[in-house]
């Protein structure tokens, strides 16, 4: 199998921690995202979104990181993506969550305009006032997880064990450390986030993520 991805991409990672943490052999193939590879013909005719990540099982080709996840879930027969009906339309519900809401308001709208050129408004007033419309939604998103859809008693998103929820959620999260958020103020969230950064493979996945996180330690950034 062949994934297309870049090693920073918020959305390739938790495909590349999930194939690390399970012994799933990939052909990695790198989209340079920083010069626009992916916006070239080639690519294009991979995926015509001309997004990373995308996943080649022979002449079967699979776009978005979720339904990655679950395909690779899938074809490993991994706990991770439960086979009871209940149980993973709960990750489903998560996942999906996770991407429509808080992906968009936080990533998109408080975080990605602060790092990336092509993300900044026209101008200044509309700028700022799209970040700040991100953090306040953030703020709120990011208090539902930690006090209804986490808590205090789940050890993971969906419950006491780990799916590929977890992946796809610490792959958005870890944008915080992008801008330097304080996750203090969400404490069920922060203790989530640590168990995912203490799995043996995050370190070897997030290499490259991390260089770009060392590179903003001195910039400023309205933040949570």
């Amino acid at each position: 199998m062949k994934l297309y991805y870049h090693p920073v991409s918020t959305v390739s990672r938790p495909v590349v921690l999930f194939a690390l943490d399970n012994g799933i052999s990939l052909d990695y193939q790198i989209v340079d995202l920083m010069t626009g590879e992916h916006r070239q013909p080639a690519f294009a005719a991979v995926n015509p979104s001309m997004l990373v990540p995308v996943l080649e099982d022979g002449d079967f080709r699979l776009t978005e990181s979720s339904a990655i996840l679950k395909y690779l879930a899938d074809k490993i027969g991994s706990p991770a993506y439960p086979k009871d009906l209940k149980k993973r339309a709960h990750v489903n519900e998560m996942m999906d969550w996770l991407n429509t809401g808080f992906y968009r308001d936080f990533g998109y709208g408080l975080v990605y305009p602060q790092v990336f050129p092509h993300h900044k408004r026209r101008s200044d007033e509309a700028h700022a006032g799209a970040v700040e419309w991100g953090k306040q939604k953030a703020c709120f998103w990011l208090g539902a997880l930690d006090q209804q859809l986490l808590g205090s008693r789940k050890k993971y998103l969906c419950g006491d064990e780990l799916t590929i929820a977890d992946y796809f959620g610490a792959g958005i999260l870890s944008l915080a450390e992008v801008v330097h958020c304080d996750l203090s103020p969400y404490p069920n969230v922060a203790r989530w986030y640590a168990s995912m950064q203490a799995r043996p493979n995050w370190a070897k996945a997030n290499e490259a993520f991390y260089g770009m996180v060392a590179a903003t330690r001195e910039a400023s950034f309205i933040t949570i």
